[in-house]
């Protein structure tokens, strides 16, 4: 009996406690609305106007966050704050892709060729990819604006510089092609050294990449390059001088020979993660078709031929996109026979590669030689040069001008 007495209290004072617990919200919520009603026009108005600049002050700045994670090729890590799981992303970069870039410029059959990619994760990567990356339509103003932040590297000869309108562009495959001896190598070593020069000066302020095919590169002649490129300059407070160094030049050269074009194109891989992890000018391919002349030899190797080098000369373009670096591939040329008429030409010689490397180089140079060490360069396609020449020489410091 007194067991169920004190229960009975126990429930009592309960109800009583939610009934004292109703009271004071309802108090509250009628202060709150009192309070609401209360409030003048003039502070109405201050609050809205402190909303109103938080809101610009929000607005203004998030553009220019955005605008610095934007700026140049984004990691492909990023894309994990946009949903996609860290293991795909490893499976991406086993597969080449660094950048979000690299992967919105890839077709989704490559992405669903990378084994643990299904088709819906493909079409996953490539949606968020390409709201990071911008791929629609601009005006040809902002186009030409964008143009003209390109830098052209020097090739250590005003005349050839005069010729190309500054120098080897950034951002596009330069095409060099010739006999042997006309001057190829050279330019590679020269512009090897001359990438690192500080812009002012005619570089690129970054390091180079050579893949070298047919064993021609030599460091030492990087260091006589290097011993050329000392400068003074005088100002109203200060002089200045700068001077490349010659073991910085050799450590800002990375160096790789390749022994056959699948080799050739694995080190693109490589090539495309040091480029995600440093600033690279310039990207340099000596030769880019000698391998393929020896590896697909006979016309019924010319198909499979064409399609690997097709694929070789995408993936050229691709980091030249990725990472604004000037490409520079060298070329071979063959003798050209049509049927008779090669021998009322002035020079019967055709590159090799036939139009898939035409497609694929922005900028093709023929050269060929001159008297002495002199070498005559000729305009042979270009989108915006005009066809002309310019003579330069192979001196012992690298490229530079034939003296009068």
């Amino acid at each position: 009996m007194l067991c169920i007495k004190s229960i009975l209290n126990y429930i009592h004072l309960l109800f009583l406690l939610i009934l004292f617990l109703i009271s004071c919200y309802i108090k509250m919520s009628a202060q709150r609305e009192r309070r609401q009603k209360d409030k003048t026009p003039k502070a109405k108005e201050k609050e809205a106007t402190v909303d109103k600049d938080i809101n610009e002050s929000t607005n203004v700045i998030m553009p220019q966050e955005e605008m610095e994670e934007n700026f140049g090729p984004q990691p492909i890590s990023r894309l994990e704050q946009f949903g996609i799981p860290n293991v795909d992303i490893k499976k991406l970069e086993e597969a080449g892709f660094y950048t979000i870039e690299s992967v919105a410029f890839t077709p989704k059959k490559v992405l669903i060729d990378i084994k643990g990619i299904s088709e819906a994760k493909a079409d996953k990567i490539l949606s968020e990819a390409s709201k990071l990356v911008p791929m629609g339509f601009t005006t040809a103003t902002d186009f030409h604006q964008k143009r003209s932040e390109i830098i052209q590297i020097t090739t250590g000869s005003k005349e050839l510089d005069k010729l190309l309108q500054g120098g080897i562009e950034t951002g596009s495959i330069t095409e060099v092609f010739g006999e042997f001896r006309t001057g190829k190598t050279q330019l590679c070593h020269t512009l090897a050294v001359t990438c690192q020069l500080p812009v002012d000066m005619g570089g690129g302020e970054g390091k180079c990449l050579y893949i070298d095919t047919e064993g021609t590169f030599r460091p030492e002649r990087l260091l006589s390059v290097a011993d050329r490129f000392t400068v003074y300059s005088k100002n109203e407070t200060e002089d200045f001088r700068f001077q490349l160094s010659g073991p910085d030049v050799l450590d800002n050269v990375a160096y790789a020979r390749a022994y056959n074009t699948d080799h050739q194109s694995q080190l693109l891989i490589q090539a495309s993660a040091m480029m995600s992890e440093s600033r690279y000018a310039l990207l340099i391919v000596d030769s880019a078709t000698a391998l393929y002349r020896t590896d697909y030899s006979g016309r019924g190797e010319l198909s499979a031929r064409q399609m690997h080098l097709g694929r070789f000369l995408r993936y050229l373009l691709r980091l030249a996109d990725e990472f604004g670096v000037a490409v520079l591939i060298t070329n071979q040329v063959v003798a050209q026979v049509d049927g008779g008429t090669a021998m009322f030409q002035a020079d019967p010689k055709k590159p090799i590669g036939g139009n898939i490397m035409a497609h694929a180089s922005t900028t093709r140079l023929y050269l060929r030689k001159g008297r002495g060490e002199s070498r005559i360069c000729k305009i042979y396609d270009s989108p915006c040069l005009p066809e002309s020449e310019a003579v330069f020489a192979i001196l012992s410091s690298g490229i530079g001008d034939a003296k009068e």
